[in-house]
């Protein structure tokens, strides 16, 4: 490489040629990447040509590396990331324990973690009055039968008009959108319980519109380690969508709409409502043994069971059974999935996944069984700010694949429109 790059604000700046040189690419493509938003560029002092930063060009020639080395795929889409790793039934947020970190921090305390990668003790999430407002409004115009998906989506569209800078792709705006969205989400939500004030951590705030029961601090450690332990789970189905669209660079509160539009199909987010009702069935009737034999006979899985992910246990189902264990209420839907387990290992070797955990948790706290789902999108949507960080870092809409055309070959002749009927009147 040449010496002759500027300085520009105090910082050396590449040339042109010295930029293409770096990317191992001609010129023009230099020029190319700056017209997709993958380099900018300044004019050199005196009005000299284009310069671009060391560091950007350096980590965009990083990016190149390792997208022509990253082994490709046919049939299935590898996305690089830092936030979570599954590896033999355990889970890890960047590096660390994920089980054990839930189970040590709160919920505010590990979503700063994976944006930040810095632990930031005691942390507390709060929303500005005005979005808060306008999301309430939003989401109380709704039908009364609408969903708790509706509802967050809603909080999220709303919060997002209501925020001039909600195009400030940068990590600190992004990170400065997401310390405020999860608590507008929660406190769009009506409160059930009359006598709760907005105040305090993020759990107690949401406890309040999930069930009319006042809590003790047993109940909220256990809803709050819920809320750490589903607040990532690497690519699953609501994460890409997230990541698609922040690689079309979509904003936060856009991406975040995405991922909960996912979330509400009946395999991802709802699942945990589907085991809730079940042991209200299993209590109801005694018995695990008439209620699993339904769910195989109507052709449906026992919900609450098993995770491709993890042929062993699921470690955030152990977590939160360890807590539930030690709350007296939790008793009778412990048990009632603890009937559901034995009765299902006489035939399959499925272990107890989160839903299920999930479900004795709202099941034995006086909330509805759509109240899984709600905390699953609540938490989850920390996870989804985070993979929209990464995703801003990298190429734009990298995430296009090419579909498999398997339709009639052209050329076909234009098709010919059907005969008029003298009879119909036009």
């Amino acid at each position: 490489m040449t010496d002759q790059g500027t300085e520009h604000d105090g910082r050396r700046r590449l040339t042109t040629k010295e930029a293409a040189e770096l990317l191992g690419v001609k010129p023009e493509t230099v020029y190319a990447y700056v017209s997709r938003g993958m380099l900018s560029s300044r004019r050199g002092p005196g009005t000299r040509g284009s310069t671009f930063d060391t560091k950007e060009v350096e980590a965009l020639a990083r990016r190149n590396r390792r997208d022509s080395t990253a082994p490709a795929t046919a049939n299935e889409l590898s996305v690089r990331t830092r936030i979570t790793l599954i590896d033999n039934d355990r889970y890890y947020f960047r590096g660390v324990d994920a089980a054990a970190f839930a189970l040590a921090h709160s919920y505010e305390e590990v979503a700063e973690w994976l944006w930040t990668g810095v632990l930031r003790p005691g942390v507390r999430f709060t929303a500005p009055r005005e979005t808060v407002s306008a999301a309430r409004r939003a989401v109380n115009a709704l039908p009364e039968h609408s969903g708790p998906t509706d509802r967050l989506r809603v909080a999220a569209i709303s919060a997002g008009a209501a925020d001039p800078l909600r195009f400030d792709l940068s990590e600190d705006a992004v990170i400065g959108t997401a310390r405020t969205l999860i608590p507008t989400l929660v406190a769009a939500l009506p409160p059930v319980l009359p006598t709760h004030r907005d105040e305090g951590p993020l759990a107690r705030r949401l406890w309040a519109r999930l069930s009319g029961v006042k809590p003790d601090e047993a109940a909220l450690h256990a809803l709050d380690t819920a809320l750490a332990l589903l607040v990532d789970h690497d690519l699953a189905a609501s994460t890409l969508a997230v990541r698609v669209a922040a690689s079309a660079r979509a904003h936060p509160y856009a991406a975040v709409s995405a991922g909960l539009g996912v979330l509400e199909g009946p395999l991802h987010g709802a699942a945990s409502g589907l085991a809730h009702r079940m042991l209200l069935d299993v209590l109801d009737r005694g018995s695990a043994t008439p209620v699993v034999a339904d769910e195989l006979r109507a052709g449906r899985r026992v919900p609450g069971l098993g995770h491709r992910l993890y042929p062993g246990e699921d470690p955030r189902a152990q977590a939160l059974f360890g807590l539930l264990e030690t709350m007296p209420k939790a008793g009778p839907a412990l048990a009632a999935a603890r009937d559901v387990v034995a009765t299902t290992a006489r035939h399959t070797d499925l272990r107890a996944n989160v839903d299920l955990a999930l479900a004795v948790l709202t099941a034995s706290s006086g909330m509805p069984a759509e109240a899984g789902e709600t905390i699953f999108a609540v938490a989850r949507t920390a996870g989804w700010i985070a993979h929209a960080l990464e995703e801003y870092d990298e190429r734009p809409l990298r995430m296009r694949p090419s579909g498999q055309y398997v339709g009639p070959r052209p050329p076909r002749p234009m098709p010919a429109a059907p005969p008029a009927d003298s009879s119909e009147e036009v």
